[in-house]
């Protein structure tokens, strides 16, 4: 049975929403509503904001009302001093709250398959988990994951997600995968043989991650490739610490992260959801 609002004004006698105005500061990362196009903006002039994507390429555009999307919502940028300075942001890009307090942790939890990943998770997203009381912890390797869900136990209160290296159709990592998701449990993963390579080379300098040959431990075989110490504890440091904020990680790995906290930050039936 359909159930219809109480609203019967005709969709075209509706007047649109009200679309708040951002300050087009720089570093504020944008959708232009017509191409799609996604970058920050790197200046705003009489007219136009000037974006650069991800692989450093700019285009300008007009600031037309209504005319881009913040955090998948419409807004109209204007020239800052017109409006209040953008809110600060957290690394992850999510507007950063001063003053919020860590919530006590959630029943439900994020599982990544190692110390890399989860170190690489806190940089990028550790202010956004603090807030929304998520907890994430390593596992060492999937082999395993059948087992530890059943041990952990998840429900509609304390969902479980999960990301997974390397997680392409026909591999040992989608078998798992397919063998423990389920309602209250997600498993997601990137395409990289290991989350060193979900970091963007130019973050690091380098053109491009090297190929290592087929039965090479990749890690080795990449220290070795850039003249790095083939000591991986020291490059991982190396590597973490020329990751500041999201704009450093490729969208593949920004994007299942993402998922995995809405999916564990989801209202359960106790919060009324």
């Amino acid at each position: 049975m359909r159930s219809y609002s109480p609203d019967l004004t005709p969709p075209w006698k509706k007047k649109p929403a009200p679309v708040p105005e951002v300050a087009a500061e720089p570093d504020l990362v944008v959708e232009e509503v017509s191409t799609g196009y996604c970058g920050a903006v790197i200046r705003c002039e009489a007219g136009t904001v000037t974006l650069e994507d991800r692989f450093g390429r700019q285009r300008v555009f007009p600031l037309a009302p209504r005319g881009f999307l913040l955090e998948g919502r419409m807004v109209t940028l204007v020239r800052p001093g017109r409006a209040p300075a953008a809110p600060a942001r957290t690394a992850s890009g999510s507007v950063a709250l001063p003053g919020a307090r860590a919530r006590v942790a959630r029943a439900g939890r994020i599982y990544v398959e190692g110390r890399h990943d989860a170190e690489l998770v806190e940089r990028v997203w550790g202010d956004d988990l603090r807030i929304e009381g998520v907890v994430v912890e390593y596992l060492a390797g999937i082999d395993d994951l059948p087992a530890v869900v059943a041990e952990f136990g998840p429900g509609p209160d304390a969902r479980l997600g999960v990301l997974v290296d390397h997680l392409v159709p026909g591999s040992k990592e989608s078998r798992i995968a397919a063998a423990v998701t389920g309602a209250d449990v997600l498993v997601v993963g990137h395409p990289y043989i290991d989350v060193w390579e979900a970091v963007k080379p130019s973050s690091l300098g380098i053109a491009a991650w090297p190929r290592v040959p087929r039965g090479e431990d990749w890690k080795t075989g990449v220290c070795r490739a850039l003249g790095w110490p083939e000591r991986t504890g020291e490059a991982w440091r190396h590597i973490l610490s020329r990751v500041g904020s999201y704009r450093d990680l490729e969208p593949e790995l920004l994007g299942r992260v993402e998922e995995l906290i809405d999916f564990v930050t989801a209202p359960g039936p106790a919060e009324g959801g």
